[in-house]
C-alpha cells in the first residue's frame, strides 16, 4: 500500500494570504478610438489575459473558481473611449513597480495601453464605487448654436430626471442629482461638450442620454454617433475631489512614445 501523498499546506484555502494583506498595484490604462465598441466584458478578459502573460505575481481568490483579485473601475458605454480607465490588482508578493508597469506595457494590446501604476493603500473600497466622479468630452455635428444646447441641458437638469430605454428595460436617472457641469463650444464646424457628472445611488449619468435628452427638448432628433471619451475619473468626498492615485505609496508613468 503506497504512502498518500502530502499536499502542500499553502495549497489549502484557509492558509492562502487574505486579501486586504496583500500589496494592491493600481494601473492606469486607455482605452483607444479604434476599440470604441469593444464591450466592457471584452476589454475585462483581454486585460485579465494581459495580466496572466505579464507573469506578475497575481493572488489568486480561495474560491473554487480562483479567480484573480482584480478590480475594474466603472463599465463605459458602448461607443465611448477613454483615456483614463483604472484596475486594481493584488500580488502575492510586490514587484518594483517600474518593472511591473514594463511587463504590463509589454503584454497588453497598444489601444489598451497601460499609462501608469503605483501601489495604493490597500483598505480602499472597491474601484468601481469609489471612483464617483467622471469628465466626459463629446463631440457632435453642427446641429444647432452652442448656447442652445447648454440652456436645453440646463433645462433637463432641472426637470430633475430623464427616462430613456436600454434595450427592453426603461431606465431613470437622477439628472439633478448626477450632472456636476456641462460646457459646450463651437468647434471645428462642430460643436464640443465637456460634461462632468456623478455617480448616485440611482446610477450614473451616460453622456449620450443627456445630449439626446437636451436634443428632444429642442425638437432636434437623437445625435448620430457622437465621439464620446472619458477624461478624468476621481472620488469625491466632503466636496473634494481625490484623484485615482492619492494616496500611494510609489508610483510608476509609461514613456511617452
Amino acid at each position: 500500500m503506497s504512502a498518500a501523498r502530502a499536499q502542500p499546506i499553502s495549497t489549502r484555502p484557509q492558509d492562502l494570504p487574505v486579501k486586504g494583506s496583500l500589496p494592491r498595484l493600481r494601473v492606469a490604462y486607455e482605452k483607444g478610438e479604434r476599440l470604441a465598441y469593444l464591450g466592457h466584458l471584452e476589454v475585462l478578459t483581454t486585460m485579465e489575459r494581459s495580466l496572466r502573460r505579464s507573469g506578475l505575481p497575481v493572488s489568486l481568490g480561495n474560491g473554487f473558481a480562483r479567480r484573480m483579485r482584480v478590480q475594474f473601475s466603472q463599465a463605459l458605454p458602448v461607443g465611448a473611449s477613454s483615456a483614463c480607465e483604472y484596475l486594481d490588482v493584488r500580488l502575492e508578493e510586490r514587484v518594483d513597480v517600474d518593472e511591473a508597469l514594463e511587463r504590463l506595457v509589454r503584454a497588453t494590446p497598444p489601444a489598451l495601453a497601460p499609462l501608469r501604476a503605483a501601489y495604493v493603500c490597500r483598505d480602499l473600497p472597491a474601484l468601481e464605487a469609489w471612483l464617483n466622479r467622471a469628465d466626459w468630452a463629446v463631440e457632435l455635428g453642427p446641429l444647432c448654436p452652442a448656447q442652445e444646447l447648454l440652456d436645453a441641458i440646463e433645462a433637463v437638469r432641472l426637470q430633475g430626471e430623464v427616462r430613456y430605454l436600454r434595450g427592453d428595460k426603461e431606465k431613470v436617472v437622477d439628472v439633478a442629482g448626477a450632472l456636476v457641469g456641462a460646457s459646450v463650444a463651437e468647434r471645428d464646424g462642430g460643436l464640443s461638450l465637456v460634461i462632468e457628472t456623478r455617480s448616485t445611488p440611482g446610477g450614473s449619468l451616460r453622456p449620450q442620454v443627456l445630449v439626446d435628452a437636451a436634443l428632444r427638448s429642442m425638437g432636434l432628433p437623437p445625435a448620430d454617433a457622437p465621439r464620446v471619451r472619458r477624461v478624468r475619473q476621481a472620488h469625491e468626498e466632503d466636496g473634494c475631489l481625490v484623484e485615482p492615485f492619492g494616496p500611494m505609496e510609489q508610483a510608476a508613468r509609461a514613456p511617452l512614445s
